[in-house]
């Protein structure tokens, strides 16, 4: 008799607005990538991706490396006690606020080092999505889908790109 895997929980991890901390947000989402199933490859994309997003936080949404925070919350999607379909990631910041809009990636025409986060994000990534929120601060939603062929045609392909 098999057991099926129980379906994780939302993991929350709280750190503060500092490169310092970078490296324990990538081995969160190294595991929760690892769990939920996803390539090799992919996960390092969203490894990439999350890296990048906390990055732009720091240096944009605060201005710099501080003892603000900066919310991550990791949640599989999917039908319960089924593997996850998706893997959705929250970024939560309580800095300055910019109109979802303006945020975009820079022309890749432009040789110069930097400015290619949100570029990286929206490549790995199949749903990006910026909002202000109302008690202050900014938030970003990504979403990976899980590929595997067993459950490919209940996902959309489509790539939806939401600001």
């Amino acid at each position: 008799m098999t057991k099926d895997k129980p379906k994780p929980e939302i993991v929350e991890l709280r750190i503060h607005a500092d490169p310092a901390y970078l490296s324990i947000a990538r081995e969160a989402i190294r595991k929760a990538t690892e769990i939920a199933g996803l390539a090799a490859d992919e996960t390092d994309g969203v490894i990439l991706a999350v890296d990048e997003a906390l990055t732009n936080v720091i240096r944009h949404s605060y201005g710099g490396p501080c003892d603000k925070p900066i919310v991550i919350q990791i949640r599989p999607h999917g039908p319960q006690a089924a593997p996850a379909e998706a893997l959705e990631i929250l970024i939560r910041d309580f800095g300055r606020q910019v109109d979802p809009k303006t945020i975009k990636s820079r022309s890749l025409d432009e040789v110069r080092p930097g400015g290619l986060g949100v570029h990286i994000i929206q490549t790995v990534m199949d749903d990006v999505q910026y909002r202000c929120v109302p008690e202050g601060g900014m938030e970003l939603r990504m979403v990976k889908r899980i590929s595997r062929p067993d459950n490919s045609a209940s996902i959309p392909a489509s790539k939806s790109r939401s600001h």
